[in-house]
């Protein structure tokens, strides 16, 4: 192999992708993650205690899990296993489980490591069990998703979940120092463009050092570029955004909470980076409608008409045009006075209709189409309101064995205070006219 690589002009190690040149050898290289691997960090403490259990490590990708399974192996002398749940199933498992009960009988205990295991089903998470409680393995599981919903509980309860945090610029930054010793030369970037680059690697530092190797290999002799020259050379990185996982979530909710809480710059930022993302545009909408109806409701009526119409803009224009209607519906909704009452009022009536069952109306208020009906009473001593003074006829509308309730209570702001006023004065002709 040494040959080929020379032949081709190429020194093998050279060869190698930057970021594998750079893998930490010990637990004090990792970088970002001093929570963890620092002096008081929650690995370095299990490590004093000689035993680290099982383990899930919980992240965004290029954060070191892989790095820092491999490296703990090392640390308590236990064999290095590794296998992806994207290309493995039982039968591998079952091989796995069985290489590691040999190894243990010639008195080598292992580590395995499962790249991505929210991948596997229930079925074959559940084929961990024995073999965790029996210390044939000792497993360190990696995901990016929340392991609260992608594992399950059982696996959960034999495990510890440690979070790995996005590098933050700092983390980056250290890392591209050591990359530019590695490779004995400066990044082509100005300081403007080498703060991009961090930004722009989004927390990852496996794809900053890609971004950088890129770099050095499109710069000419001595050529530096600025943050323009940055974008035009490596284009950009697409955000870390999964519209069937937990970051679709994520981002939807805040969105819903800068609305609810008034803030319509957050909420622009937030919309932004699902737009940015790539999320479905009706999705948003859709949620658009909701906050209109769920945290505004009457307060301002036209809410729920301005988030249709910027649903329908969407549909008229598409992309890119219609997603300023979509901006414009969330700034209106952040900003419109608040109210949740026609909300809490639903879900009241709903738990009455519930409890209650199937009571009947009172005969009043009822239609008697037949003979019978009218002899039995229904629509009998009706007054239709718009012959009563003020249109208002005050009549008992309500199941006798229910009794009148209340369930809507708007507030004293936006036009629920209008609405409110208006029902205190027929509460207040209700009494009057019995």
């Amino acid at each position: 192999m040494s040959d080929l690589f020379a032949s081709a002009g190429l020194d093998k190690d050279l060869a190698r992708p930057l970021a594998d040149r750079m893998r930490p050898q010990t637990l004090g290289e990792v970088v970002g993650q001093d929570h963890l691997v620092g002096p008081d960090g929650a690995l370095t403490r299990l490590l004093r205690t000689g035993s680290i259990g099982s383990l899930i490590f919980w992240g965004p990708p290029g954060t070191g899990k892989t790095t820092v399974a491999r490296l703990l192996a090392h640390e308590t002398s236990l064999h290095f296993e590794q296998i992806s749940a994207i290309f493995s199933g039982v039968a591998d498992l079952k091989k796995v489980f069985e290489a590691a009960r040999a190894r243990r009988q010639m008195g080598t205990a292992t580590l395995l490591f499962v790249d991505e295991i929210h991948r596997f089903n229930r079925a074959q998470l559940d084929a961990f069990l024995p073999v965790m409680e029996d210390g044939t393995i000792t497993l360190v599981g990696a995901t990016t998703e929340n392991p609260s919903f992608e594992l399950n509980a059982a696996l959960l309860s034999r495990a510890r979940v440690l979070t790995f945090q996005a590098l933050d610029e700092e983390a980056i930054g250290q890392l591209l120092t050591r990359a530019e010793a590695i490779m004995a030369r400066p990044l082509p970037l100005d300081d403007d463009a080498r703060a991009a680059l961090a930004r722009m690697a989004d927390g990852d530092g496996r794809a900053a050092l890609t971004l950088a190797e890129e770099l050095w290999r499109s710069a000419g002799e001595g050529e530096t570029f600025d943050t323009a020259g940055l974008v035009s050379v490596i284009q950009r990185r697409a955000p870390i955004y999964d519209k069937g996982q937990e970051g679709h979530y994520n981002l939807i909710s805040a969105l819903h909470k800068c609305v609810r809480g008034s803030d319509p710059d957050a909420a622009l930022y937030y919309l932004a980076r699902m737009l940015d993302g790539g999320e479905d545009r009706l999705f948003i909408a859709r949620r658009l409608v909701r906050m209109a109806v769920e945290d505004i409701g009457l307060a301002d009526p036209q809410a729920l008409v301005i988030a249709n119409a910027a649903k329908d803009a969407y549909d008229f224009l598409g992309s890119p045009e219609g997603e300023l209607a979509l901006a414009q519906a969330a700034v209106y909704l952040a900003t419109a006075p608040k109210s949740n009452a026609l909300y809490n009022a639903y879900k009241a009536s709903m738990r009455a209709a519930k409890e209650h069952g199937s009571l009947m109306p009172p005969k009043t208020i009822l239609n008697a189409p037949t003979k019978l009906m009218k002899q039995e009473g229904y629509g009998a001593d009706y007054v239709y309101d718009h012959d009563a003074p003020d249109a208002f006829s005050g009549q008992d509308y309500w199941p006798e064995k229910l009794g009148r309730q209340r369930f809507y209570d708007p507030v004293d702001r936006g036009f629920e205070r209008d609405i409110r006023k208006r029902l205190e004065w027929w509460d207040k002709l209700r009494r009057e006219r019995g």
